[in-house]
């Protein structure tokens, strides 16, 4: 403007405060978007249908270390009290609650994209996830062979009572609960047992195709198996209910200074 000297320009318009926190972006809010953007990936028409598979199983991946490393550092800060330190001014406890509020639709939207499209548009190209209500009675005998021979020998119940206390559950395995009633062979009680899946055992089972019914790529997954034919680990007992879950570690390695010599 004229008239103006340099001095009553640079007083008008001041500097921004480029460490206001309002400027930043949490790190793991972002880690948690560009997740989503990989799920986008996967709900993509544009990509091929594997792909799209990949990109899903590589979001699903994701998800998991995000909580093992980035959820399990700050619920550990949390514990010992920390308070906001990094840009964006955020303590823990509040990036904990933030995460919870981002994640929980973000599972749901995984879990949405994989059975009402990829699945249905698998099988239209011929690849089929067979579930246990659907068996027929070819695929539910030569399954029940397949659980007797390669399943039965390595699953190993572990009951649950005051002499033997919750057994330590490996980090991400395929594992289950399962309700109990009657007596087992040494007249204990039924109560509650843990079965846990060998990490070896594969995930997907495919159906021989020389099999009446089955096409030439036909899969049941391994916990579908295992909820069938649980009550054969368990003779003389009647089993009322077997719960699928699984647990994720804190992987995050903490190292504390003052211990070091």
């Amino acid at each position: 403007m004229p008239g103006m000297t340099t001095e009553s320009k640079n007083s008008a318009v001041e500097a921004p405060d480029l460490k206001h926190p309002d400027l930043f972006i949490n790190r793991e809010l972002s880690l948690l978007e560009f997740n989503r953007r990989v799920l986008a990936q996967a709900r993509s028409p544009n990509v091929p249908l594997l792909e799209r598979l990949r990109y899903l199983c590589i979001s699903s991946t994701n998800l998991d270390e995000f909580f093992e490393i980035r959820a399990a550092g700050l619920k550990h800060k949390a514990e010992l009290g920390a308070l906001p330190g990094g840009p964006d001014n955020i303590s823990p406890n509040e990036v904990l609650k933030a995460i919870h509020r981002v994640a929980k639709p973000l599972v749901a939207d995984q879990y949405q994209l994989l059975n009402e499209e990829l699945i249905p548009s698998l099988e239209e190209a011929n690849i089929r996830f067979i579930r246990r209500l659907d068996w027929s009675k070819q695929q539910d005998a030569w399954l029940r062979n397949y659980f007797e021979e390669s399943l039965w020998p390595v699953l190993s119940p572990l009951g649950l009572d005051p002499a033997h206390p919750f057994p330590h559950i490996l980090n991400k395995s395929l594992n289950f609960i399962v309700s109990l009633e009657g007596k087992d062979a040494f007249g204990r009680r039924g109560g509650f047992a843990v079965v846990q899946a060998p990490r070896a055992l594969p995930r997907l089972i495919q159906l021989p195709p020389e099999e009446a019914g089955n096409g030439p790529h036909d899969y049941v997954f391994l916990s579908s198996v295992i909820h069938a034919y649980v009550d054969d680990l368990f003779p003389g007992m009647k089993v009322t209910g077997c719960y699928q879950f699984r647990i994720t570690r804190n992987s995050d390695l903490f190292v504390d200074e003052e211990e070091i010599d």
